[in-house]
């Protein structure tokens, strides 16, 4: 079983032991896609995880500690991971980095089941991640669906040119741009650019992997509204730095 397969068939074992959540009265959150719109200035989803498959462990980080520093860094949104056996992520993280900051945040995990959808709203995301590449095509519709019905922003994640039409035809969904190949975990950052200039003008797009440097993310300037950064901020003794760099810098 290749690793993509089993991090699925551990998402859905998962997602079969959650409990049934009566949707929580809470005043509306703010709106992830709005957060992120717009392409004059490239703004920077910053994610917190502590591990993954291709790095390991990556740091210990105080959860509160880091999101806080993404936050005041002007970070527009969070990405938060909750798998739990090779991102050691948790609902609890995702439950507390939404009660540090009032940015958006993104559950990212491998959402397969409406059980994973519930549970992102009961604890507070304001989007969700959608991996084309894990769901049948009327999962991805149901699941999409769900997200919206519960206020929530799907993310849909594409690796490639199909994967996008697929992603494309989810109406408000924003866009996400792998460069990673979830196979083989290799990265190619020429990827996006190539991807970006097929996705129609007024679609939120956000590019995501081996982004770690504000130089890296010239080649997406004016074409990706954002760029989601978890490694390299996670690895960083000041984190708020890159985010600083990476928003000063104007598209050329």
């Amino acid at each position: 079983m290749g690793l993509i397969e089993d991090l699925v068939d551990s998402a859905r074992i998962r997602a079969a032991k959650l409990p049934r959540r009566a949707p929580r009265r809470r005043a509306p959150g703010p709106s992830f896609l709005e957060a992120i719109r717009g392409k004059a200035l490239l703004d920077v989803i910053a994610e917190y995880k502590q591990a993954s498959p291709s790095l390991g462990d990556i740091a210990q980080r105080s959860l509160v500690e880091q999101v806080v520093k993404y936050e005041q860094a002007g970070a527009a949104a969070l990405s938060v991971l909750t798998e739990p056996s090779r991102f050691r992520g948790s609902y609890d993280d995702l439950e507390h980095a939404v009660a540090s900051v009032s940015l958006p945040v993104l559950m990212k995990d491998f959402v397969v089941d409406a059980a994973q959808v519930r549970e992102a709203a009961y604890r507070g995301a304001s989007a969700v991640l959608l991996i084309v590449r894990c769901l049948e095509p009327s999962e991805l519709v149901d699941l999409a669906l769900l997200a919206s019905e519960l206020g929530l922003t799907s993310v849909v994640e594409c690796h490639d040119a199909s994967e996008l039409d697929r992603a494309l035809a989810i109406d408000d969904a924003v866009i996400g741009i792998n460069n990673r190949d979830l196979d083989t975990l290799e990265i190619d950052r020429s990827l996006a650019p190539r991807l970006l200039s097929e996705v129609p003008a007024g679609r939120v797009v956000v590019a995501e992997s081996g982004y770690l440097t504000a130089a890296d993310v010239r080649e997406v300037r004016g074409m990706a509204d954002a760029v989601l950064i978890g490694s390299a901020l996670m690895k960083l003794d000041a984190p708020d730095s890159l985010i600083r760099e990476i928003r000063q810098e104007r598209r050329p």
